[in-house]
Formats: structure tokens, sequence, C-alpha cells
């Protein structure tokens, strides 16, 4: 995908300094990498051997420092966990690939961060591994499609977190993970006393410390918690241009001043649109998504979307647009708060509902007959012969005939970052 490289090179020529920002953490990394014996091969390697275990100790704080900083703004509503990327779970390539990449790290003595720092500093074993690791990757991408089902279908659980595998609340996860971390420290230092005759008495006192006041942000992150969806609702600000001028707005002044619903002719035109990746979300009960719905439009009921919700987050596209529906405003507007605050961006509203829409387009079907208007909000206000789905002719209206539909467009795209990945790799 270049859109979004293209979007990184217009921000980064806009603002120079960006390009210094990223070397200096990138010598940063790569100075701190060195300076931990981390170009050395006989070092790294030696964690198999349990007479130094270093690099666990090494990358197991910088996982648990960062957790609990992450959910620690998450909690004080710094950071929205949403748009943060979590690699998506496969399970049986994952257990393959970390075999390969750990016999390759016993008998290289290097992964491939690693490698880069020691073949930068002259040393002639990690140029040839950073050699290998290219003829690996060529091999690979000359290969991967004799097995490219398995390899992106075996074990796959999407966005996953412990959160989601243990059913427990986030603080919660992070002191256990705190607690499992502490322990694996301490039970390093013991294989280093037995195996590398190592001398604990001289290790600074200050790790002890660092270990207490890492289980006090751990208890931290416990007692504030994770924001609710009606917390993060509150907390929402959406971007709008209007008249020229980019502003934010709180999701309620979004929906006051009509920036989030559209007009059924948008929707239409959205529809035949392929700039745009559409995702039109019913949220009706089943039944009167049997009895009409668009062609094309999906049933989640409000009570699946936040089981629903992880999915389309793993598999957004900076040009997904998410419409939701129900026979009036009512529901979808209920939807439209859940599926915002969750950081489900670019959502908007049917305005009017499905009503609206045959009311628009079925006006001239002789299947459709109105009704009396209905005697409660969310109540359909057509009668239909069968319950035929999106069979009708105003479920999917020609786009010849509705070429020149005309309405003020209100859908703009809110683009994320590009999704990144993190690790030793």
């Amino acid at each position: 995908m270049t859109f979004p490289l293209q979007s990184f090179l217009a921000v980064s020529a806009s603002n120079p300094w960006t390009y210094v920002v990223f070397a200096l953490i990138g010598f940063t990394f790569g100075f701190t990498l060195e300076m931990s014996g981390f170009g050395n091969s006989q070092k790294l390697a030696a964690q198999f051997y349990f007479t130094d275990l270093t690099v666990l100790k090494v990358m197991f704080t910088a996982i648990v420092v960062s957790m609990v900083l992450i959910f620690g703004a998450v909690g004080l509503g710094i950071l929205d966990f949403g748009q943060v990327w979590v690699n998506p779970t496969y399970l049986a390539s994952g257990i393959l690939g970390g075999l390969i990449m750990g016999v390759g790290f016993i008998i290289g003595g290097f992964c491939p961060t690693t490698s880069l720092a020691a073949a930068s500093t002259g040393k002639i074993d990690g140029m040839f591994f950073v050699v290998g690791g290219f003829v690996g990757a060529f091999l690979f991408g000359e290969t991967e499609q004799y097995f490219t089902q398995w390899y992106n279908n075996a074990g796959y659980f999407g966005r996953l977190t412990l959160m989601d595998v243990f059913n427990l609340p986030t603080g919660v996860i992070v002191t256990l993970v705190v607690m499992m971390a502490l322990f694996m420290f301490w039970g390093a230092e013991q294989l280093e006393r037995i195996f590398g005759k190592k001398d604990l008495s001289k290790e600074p006192k200050l790790r002890v410390y660092g270990a207490v006041g890492l289980f006090g942000l751990a208890m931290a992150v416990l007692l504030i918690g994770k924001p609710s969806t009606e917390t993060k609702y509150t907390r929402l600000l959406i971007n709008r241009t209007l008249n020229e001028q980019q502003v934010k707005l709180s999701a309620d002044q979004a929906l006051a001043q009509r920036q989030v619903q559209i007009v059924p002719a948008e929707l239409f035109k959205s529809m035949n649109d392929d700039t745009l990746k559409l995702t039109m979300v019913d949220v009706r009960p089943e039944a009167d998504y049997n009895l009409f719905h668009i062609h094309g439009a999906i049933n989640v009921p409000t009570d699946r979307l936040m089981a629903q919700i992880p999915v389309w987050l793993v598999n957004t596209a900076p040009n997904a647009v998410y419409v939701v529906m129900s026979n009036d405003e009512d529901l979808s507007t209920k939807a439209w708060k859940i599926m915002a605050a969750e950081s489900v961006s670019n959502v908007y509203i049917l305005e009017g509902g499905i009503n609206n829409w045959i009311t628009f387009f079925g006006k001239d079907d002789p299947a459709i007959a109105r009704v009396s208007a209905p005697a409660a909000p969310e109540m359909l206000q057509f009668a239909f012969p069968a319950a035929l789905g999106d069979r009708y002719d105003c479920a999917d209206p020609s786009p010849i005939e509705n070429e020149t539909l005309d309405f003020t467009p209100k859908i703009q795209l809110q683009l994320k970052r590009d999704k990144s990945g993190g690790g030793c790799g």
C-alpha cells in the first residue's frame, strides 16, 4: 500500500526536522544496543546456556516498562489504545517462525536487529548474519506463494491481547505480567549464579528499587483501571473541515450540527466509489434486516458491536468508511457513539435511516407500501409483501438512473498513521 508512504513523505516534507528525530532515535537505539553488549554474538548466545541472561532481562524490562506506561496513559485518558497497532496473531506461523529464528539465534548468535548493530561496528560475523538475513528474506518472498494459505490463515486470531484471552481487566493483566517478569528476573540471576558462576553480590542495588517502583506502577494501573466506552465518548474530538478551516468538534457537537449524518444520495454514491472501502452496518434486529436491507449491508445488532469492533480495527485501511443505519436514527446514533468512542475511524450515520432510504429510492416501487406513522421510534414506515432482504429494486438502485444525484457531501476521511510492528526483528 503506497498511501501511508505518501502521507509519511508529505509530513516529512512539511517538517524536515522529522528526519533528524528519526536519525536520533535510530542512533540512540543502536548505541544502546552496542553499549549493552548486544553487538557481541558470544554474549547474546550465552543466554541459551544460562551463563549470561542479559538479553532476557533487557527485553522483559522493555516489555513491562512499555506496558505499564502505555496502559497507565490509557487509564488516564492520555492515549487511546484503539489507535495503538497490535500485531495480528497468527499462531501456527508464529510458532514455526519463532522456532526458525530461535535456531538461527543459537547458531549465528544474533537476532536481526543486533546483527545490524554488530555489522555497523565492523564485526564480520554480524555482516555475514545480515547478508544471510537478506538471502532468507529473498527466498521467503520467492516461495511464499506455495504456502500463503497456511501462512495467512492457520491459527489466525486477529487483534488478540491477554485481556481477551483470559477475560480479565487490563489492570489485573498488567500486574500479573509484571509479577511474572520480576520472578523471571530473579530466576535469571539464579541461573547465572549456578551456570555462569556469577557473583550476585556485585550486582547494583538499584535494580531492587527499580523492581519495587515497577510493581508500584503496576498497582497504580490496577487502581486507575480502563476508561469505559462512555468515558471515551466524552473525550472524543472529531476533526472536520468547515468553511475551508480545520476545526475540532466534540462528538455531541458533531451530532448536533449534523456533521456525521449523510443523506441516502451520498451513501449511494459512496457504494459506487472505488476509492472508498465502504462498510454498511445495519444495526437493526435480524427480523427487520431480513425483511428489507440495502444491498451489501451487514447485520450487526448493537449488542454484538463490541465483539465486531476489534475485527474492524485490525482490518482497517486509510480509505475505510463505515455507515451505520437503522429504521430511523435512534439505534444508529447509539451504534455510532460506540464505534466512534472505540476508535473506529470515518463512521457516519444514514440520515433518516432505512425509512428515508426507501422514501428516496423506493417511491416508485409498487411492491412497497407506506403505512401510517409508526407508534414508536425505530419502526418501519413501510409494508412488504415478503421478507426478500436486498432483492427489492430500491435495495440496489441503478447507478445509471441515479447518476446525477445532488447532495452536500459530508464524508471526510480522517487518516490514521501507518501500521507498524515492533519487536526484536
